[in-house]
């Protein structure tokens, strides 16, 4: 008789698991965030943009994460990249302009490689730490010669890809920490026109690498100031949640780059 009970007991935890099993366990979905390249950033996504006041060429361009004599190129702006309020610039390139670049760069690659030495010399990495190259004759050097951390604390936020304003590192600190140039350059923007980045310094280095400063105080420098690395440039200040911290981003051909990648181990 037990034998018996114990048979139909099994019997019907069987038939009741097999019907609430109607199919596969939910998956739920972790990730809701849109992929940086999907997300709109206001009027820098579109085709054309109105200079306001207080823009410069590098805003804008950092902004719109072009290369800044990409932009000066499209809008046929020459050094030293001046515009004015009520301009309006393009943000892409006409059809006509592209195919001509396409064309007219494929040829300067054919002629590179027919006067293409047998053992060309080796190319830096990252723009170089080659302390030997001189300045170009417009006062930039062809390379880097080094880089160094911009300020002292803990990073708090590592290089993103994905994330919208996580282009660069975030070091935290206390309020009034020494920010200094992270390698030598010119101060090409100073101000607050960027949204989401506080009191921002944009330092170029050379003709292909830039960097940034976010959320600063007490700001040292003005525009068009040559400084060294490290110089200090302004002090640690807050964002718009309170938190003290210097945001940090380097930019080569208008690019984001990890910083990581270049600053010294520590």
């Amino acid at each position: 008789m037990t034998r018996t009970y114990t048979t139909i007991i099994l019997c019907l935890l069987f038939t009741v698991g097999c019907s609430s099993n109607t199919g596969p366990a939910p998956v739920t979905k972790l990730n809701t965030h849109k992929d940086y390249s999907e997300i709109k950033r206001g009027s820098l996504k579109a085709k054309k943009y109105i200079v306001k006041k207080g823009d410069t060429l590098y805003s804008i361009s950092w902004e719109s994460g072009l290369d800044f004599r990409e932009l000066a190129t499209i809008n046929n702006i020459a050094e030293p990249y001046q515009i004015y309020p009520g301009q309006e610039l393009a943000l892409q390139a006409s059809k006509t302009r592209r195919d001509k670049k396409l064309s007219t760069s494929s040829t300067t690659r054919t002629k590179k490689q027919a006067n293409q030495t047998v053992d060309p010399p080796k190319k830096q990495a990252y723009g170089g730490l080659n302390t030997t190259q001189k300045a170009a004759s417009t006062g930039f050097p062809k390379a880097v010669r080094k880089w160094q951390w911009p300020t002292t604390g803990k990073v708090a936020s590592p290089f993103s890809a994905s994330e919208v304003r996580n282009k660069g590192i975030t070091i935290s600190n206390k309020r009034g920490s020494a920010v200094v140039a992270a390698a030598d350059g010119k101060v090409v923007y100073m101000g607050r026109a960027l949204r989401g980045y506080g009191n921002l310094i944009i330092v170029k280095h050379t003709e292909t690498y830039l960097s940034a400063y976010a959320h600063t105080q007490n700001i040292k420098v003005k525009e068009q100031q040559w400084v060294k690395a490290g110089q200090q440039i302004a002090q640690m200040g807050s964002n718009d949640s309170g938190d003290v911290l210097l945001h940090f981003e380097i930019r080569y051909r208008g690019k984001s780059v990890d910083p990581l990648r270049y600053l010294p181990k520590r």
